[in-house]
C-alpha cells in the first residue's frame, strides 16, 4: 500500500503534501489537549509496534503482497489523532531509512494509511461496539471488523490516486507520465489485495492484540476516553 516515488504526479505530491500539513498541525494540537505526559511513551510505543508489523510482508495471489497496519488498534487506545501522529512517524522513517514508500508520496501515503485508515478503524469501533462491556466478545469483534473496514479503505484510496494518474497526467501521444496502470487495474487490484489476504491479516492482529491487552493491561482500552474526559477533548 505505500506508494513508491514515479507513481504519482509532482502536482498530486503536491497537494497530499498540502492536505498533510494542516492535518498534522491539528494532530500535534489535539495529542497535546488530550494525551498526559507520562502517556507520551505510548504513543512512541504506538509508532513502533505499526512500523514492525508493517515491514512483514504477506505474499498476494496477484503477485504484490500486503502487511497489516496497526492503525484502528492504536486509534482506538490512544485516539484518532494520536494515531495521526504515530502512523504518521512510522511511515516517513520507513520511507527515510529503508526506502520503503517514496520520500516525495509521503503526504499521500501518510493521508492513506496514517488519517483514513485509523479515523474509520476509530468510529467503526464506535458504532460497532456501543455500549458493550470491556473485553467483552462484541468489543473484540468490533475491533476485528473496524479494522478489516479501515485498511480497505486506505487501499481503495491509494489506488484511486494511482489509477487517477492515467487520466490527468499524459505525454503528447496519451502515454501516462506516471503510474501507467488506469483505475480499472488500480483499484481492483488493491482491492483483490487487501479484501483478501491484508484485511483478514490486519483483522486477526488487532483482534488478538485487544483480547490480550484486555487480559494484561486492561486500563489502556480506557485510556483515550478517559484523557478526553479529564482534559475536556474530543
Amino acid at each position: 500500500m505505500h506508494i513508491p516515488d514515479g507513481y504519482l504526479s509532482p502536482q498530486t505530491c503536491l497537494a497530499m503534501w498540502g492536505v498533510m500539513l494542516p492535518i498534522w498541525a491539528k494532530a500535534a494540537n489535539k495529542v497535546k489537549q488530550t494525551l498526559r505526559v507520562e502517556q507520551v511513551p505510548l504513543l512512541s510505543m504506538g509508532a513502533a509496534f505499526s512500523f514492525i508489523i508493517m515491514m512483514f510482508n504477506v505474499p498476494i495471489p496477484d503477485g504484490t503482497t500486503g502487511h497489516a497496519v496497526g492503525g484502528t488498534l492504536l486509534a482506538i487506545i490512544l485516539g484518532p489523532w494520536a494515531a495521526v501522529i504515530g502512523i504518521s512517524v512510522a511511515l516517513i522513517m520507513q520511507a527515510l531509512l529503508f526506502g520503503d514508500g517514496g520520500v516525495l508520496a509521503i503526504g499521500a501515503n501518510c493521508f492513506n494509511i496514517g488519517v483514513a485508515l485509523p479515523f474509520v478503524g476509530y468510529y467503526v469501533y464506535k458504532l460497532i461496539s456501543g455500549n458493550a462491556l470491556a473485553g467483552s466478545t462484541r468489543q473484540v469483534v468490533a475491533a476485528g471488523v473496524a479494522a478489516y473496514i479501515a485498511i480497505n479503505v486506505a487501499g481503495l484510496l491509494t489506488g484511486l490516486e494511482l489509477g487517477l494518474q492515467p487520466l490527468l497526467f499524459k505525454a503528447a501521444d496519451g502515454t501516462p507520465l506516471y503510474n501507467p496502470y488506469s483505475l480499472y487495474q488500480a483499484l481492483p487490484a488493491m482491492a483483490l489485495a487487501h479484501f483478501t489476504i491484508a484485511g483478514m491479516v490486519e483483522a486477526i492482529v488487532t483482534a488478538s492484540v485487544f483480547m490480550c491487552l484486555h487480559k494484561t493491561e486492561p486500563g489502556l482500552l480506557a485510556l483515550y476516553s478517559t484523557s478526553s474526559l479529564s482534559k475536556g477533548g474530543s
